[in-house]
This record gives structure tokens, sequence and C-alpha cells, in this order.
């Protein structure tokens, strides 16, 4: 791709439009998009980090799609409805997916390490791709989230990390089936489970993905993972594991609020690790990493050292703050958890350590609520504690069409009827008023979702509330 092929990025404020705006700029393509979230005002940091970079913002009314040379890319949500869509089949506009797009950077890349899996893919790239910057290694990184490592006034949405090096680190989305289009030199394999598509659709399609790579690290501890590794040659696998069996295990785990410590077994010696993110999941994410760097040529021990610095992503169990009331602290914490996996794991982790959680759930769709309603709420009923709450508005919606078969009342239904105190609070802000008036001392407030960067700025203003709501108190944001 050269200067001479300006992109048109339609929903270019998205999760993974957006760091993908930012490798085309920094390749020196002309980039410019649009995005509803823009036209409603909502983030608008967001927009003037990409307007910083030297990329223009249109309305989503096709007014910026005004030739045939641009080349449109939208994800494959983005319906023919659209403006700027209309407008790109009028002029007769070079059309590409973000997956395709994203694919043909990859591919073309020297060393491409693709990471996969239904829970876990932003945090484990996020974590090679610090390793590797560490090591000197100088890789391109393409996350779904914000690296807190590579922040910097010049660079406060950090998804993306554009270096010269060989390596082309990069999550892939099995959710539309575009994990098709990647060919990686090595391949990561978190977990397999329910989220967008049945179980036998992507056994097929993670399997697929597995079989093109050099090496293959897998999660030995999730079935149907070591069930696809175990079709491949032993010697283009490296498995890894927590407390089990495999090439890379971790044990004797020493678990903290917003830590995690414990030794990695390599080969025939052990390393000491400690991680600066909490969770189990957290370690089966570290060890993920930590394989792939090694088939990347990083020496194990380097490896462990590094990925001690790593501080995370943002709507990762971030804390975002905390509010002194009386007879303690009360804090706030941004999650992104919004399939089974996600959430459990979430619970799990803090449940690892006193206090209530006061949880808002915002579903990132009714399609997904659709698919896994009935794991969602068993998940909840299961890892939900005695005085734990939950709130649930109604799903994000952005435009569109969308059945609405199942909502956030049927699952507020299941895991009331499971004895959690469960409520359905359509209307978002009045959820998080609610939580607001029922903490005190020692409990966390969980706020969880995806596919909404304004939950962040919810969870940053329940932490301003909760100090202004109690006498005395101070709401402190990270």
């Amino acid at each position: 791709m050269t200067n001479e092929q300006p992109c048109f990025l339609v929903g270019i404020g998205g999760s993974g439009m957006m760091p993908l705006a930012m490798i085309l700029r920094a390749r020196g393509v002309a980039v410019s998009g649009s995005d509803r979230a823009l036209d409603q005002g909502r983030v608008p940091a967001k927009f003037d980090a990409l307007r910083a970079l030297g990329i223009d913002l249109h309305p989503q009314d096709g007014s910026g799609v005004t030739s045939a040379a641009q080349r449109v890319v939208a994800s494959a949500a983005v319906e023919e409805s659209v403006p700027d869509i209309v407008a790109a089949n009028r002029l007769g506009c070079r059309r590409a997916t973000r997956a395709e797009l994203l694919a043909g950077l990859f591919n073309a890349a020297a060393l491409p390490i693709g990471v996969a899996g239904t829970s876990g893919k932003s945090t484990v790239t996020g974590m090679i791709g610090w390793i590797l910057h560490a090591t000197g290694r100088d890789p391109t990184v393409m996350n779904g989230a914000v690296m807190k490592n590579f922040v910097k006034p010049d660079a406060p949405f950090a998804s993306a990390l554009v270096g010269e090096g060989a390596a082309f680190v990069s999550e892939v989305d099995e959710s539309d089936g575009s994990i098709a289009l990647y060919a990686p030199r090595i391949a990561v394999l978190n977990n397999v489970s329910l989220d967008h598509k049945g179980l036998d659709e992507l056994r097929l399609l993670f399997g697929d993905f597995l079989a093109k790579a050099r090496v293959a690290v897998v999660n030995a501890d999730n079935g149907d993972a070591a069930a696809l590794a175990a079709a491949l040659p032993a010697e283009r696998v490296t498995r890894f594991s927590v407390e089990g069996a495999g090439d890379l295990v971790a044990r004797n785990l020493r678990e903290e609020p917003f830590g995690v410590r414990f030794d990695l077994r390599v080969g025939t010696g052990s390393v000491p690790v400690a991680l600066q993110l909490p969770g189990r999941h957290n370690v089966s994410n570290a060890l993920a990493a930590i394989g792939a760097a090694v088939a990347a040529g990083v020496p194990p021990g380097e490896a462990a050292a590094a990925i001690g610095g790593f501080t995370g992503l943002r709507r990762r169990m971030e804390l975002v703050g905390e509010a002194a009331v009386e007879g303690g602290g009360v804090a706030v914490i941004d999650d992104f958890g919004h399939n089974p996996d996600k959430i459990a794991a979430t619970l799990d982790a803090l449940h690892a350590f006193p206090g209530r959680l006061l949880l808002l759930f915002q579903p990132h769709g009714y399609g997904p609520l659709k698919v896994m309603g009935r794991e969602l709420a068993a998940t909840f009923a299961e890892r939900m504690r005695g005085g734990d709450v939950l709130t649930m508005p109604d799903p994000v919606y952005q435009g569109g069409t969308v059945l609405r078969e199942v909502g956030s009342g049927d699952i507020v239904r299941a895991v009331a009827g499971a004895g959690h105190d469960a409520r359905h609070i359509a209307d978002r802000a009045d959820a998080a008023a609610l939580l607001v008036d029922l903490a005190r001392a020692g409990d966390r407030i969980v706020v969880m979702g995806a596919r909404d960067d304004t939950l962040s700025l919810l969870a940053r203003g329940m932490v301003r509330d909760l100090g202004a709501r109690y006498a005395g108190g101070q709401g402190s944001v990270a």
C-alpha cells in the first residue's frame, strides 16, 4: 500500500478501526473517515486524537467519499444503506472490509503473530507486544484495546504500535469468520467457548487457523483448544497450563488484589514471574504471551522478566478510582467482560478478596444476547455470591436494524430466579445511580460491557458521584 491509495474508514472510531487507521497513517497512507459516534458527540477526545495524527474526519453522510480513487473500508457490521457506502458504490470506489485490509498487512509481514480465542485476545496481544518491545524487537501491534504501556501525551489512545521490526502482532476475530483470512507464522489460541458463534463452527475456524502456523501456542487447560492442538504435529505445538501439564506451566500462584505472582516452569528450570494484573486468567494470558515471544526468538527468562513490566489494558479490570466513604472506601472498576468466560474470570478474580460486588452489565447487543443469553444468566447465577447485586440496562444500541427477541429483562429474571439480587433497569444512568446509592465501605462497583466507549466515562462519573454523596467523602479518579 502506498501514499497514492487513500483510505476512507467508515466507523473509524471503532475498537478495530481506530488502530488500523493509526497503522495506515504511520505508514504514510492518506487516511480519512467517519463515525456515527462522532456525529453524536460521543467520546470527542478519541476523534481529537485521530485529527492530531493528520486524519481527516467527516460526518457519516457521504460527504467524505468524493473520489473513485478512495478505498472505502468498513466493518462487516456497517450496512449498505449507510450514506458513505451508498456514495462509495455510486462512485465505484474500491471496497474492503476492515478484516481484509488488516489481513493484507498482517500476511505481508516477515513475522506475523496472530492471537485468537474467545477470551483474552487483547490482553495477550498487548503482552506479546510489550515483551517484544521491551526486548528490543520493535514490533508493530494491532490491538482492540488501549495498551497502557504505550500511552503518551501524543498517543492517548494507544491501541496500535508501529515499529520497524519483523513482528506484526494482531488479535484476529472469529465472530465474523474473518479469522480465515489470516496466515500466521505463530498462532496463539487462548480458549474456545461460546460467544458469537456455535462451538462446532468455532472449532473449525480455530483449527484451520492453527494449521497454517509454523508454531501453535495453545492453552492445554481448555478442552476444545487442547483437542485442536492434538491434531497437529507435536513439534509444531507449544502447550501452556496453569498448574497442569505442558511446555510452559505456572505453579505456586500467589494472588494479590491487583497482581499475581507465580513460578514459570519451562524445560527443567523455573523462573519467577510477577504480574501487575490480577487473576488466574491473567496467568494463563501471560503464559500464552511468553510462549509466543519464545517462538519469536526471545529467551524464556527475558520474556518472563519483561512481562512483569506490562501494566495492562484500559477496560480490562481497570481500577478507575476509589471513593472514601464512612468506614472505608469503595472501588470502581471498569471491565470489558461481555461473554460468559470473560465475566466468569472477572468475578472469580475479584471474589478472591473480601467485599461484595455491585455489578452494572450492559450487554453489547441484542444479537449476542440471543446467542448466549442462557450461558450469561448461568454465569452470573453461578459466580455471584450472597450480597452481590446485578443491574442490567438495556443492550447497547447505536443505530441500524436489529431484532430484539432477547433482552436484559430475560437475563435478570433467570439470575433472580437463582436467588440473587438482579434488577433490570432500562436506563443506564438510573442503574448507575442505584449502585452509587447502595454502595458502602468495602464494596467494589464493576462496570461491564463491550462496544461502548462511554462506559468508561460512566465509571469515572460514578467515582465522582460516590465522593459527592458521602459527607466528607472524596472520589479520586485514577
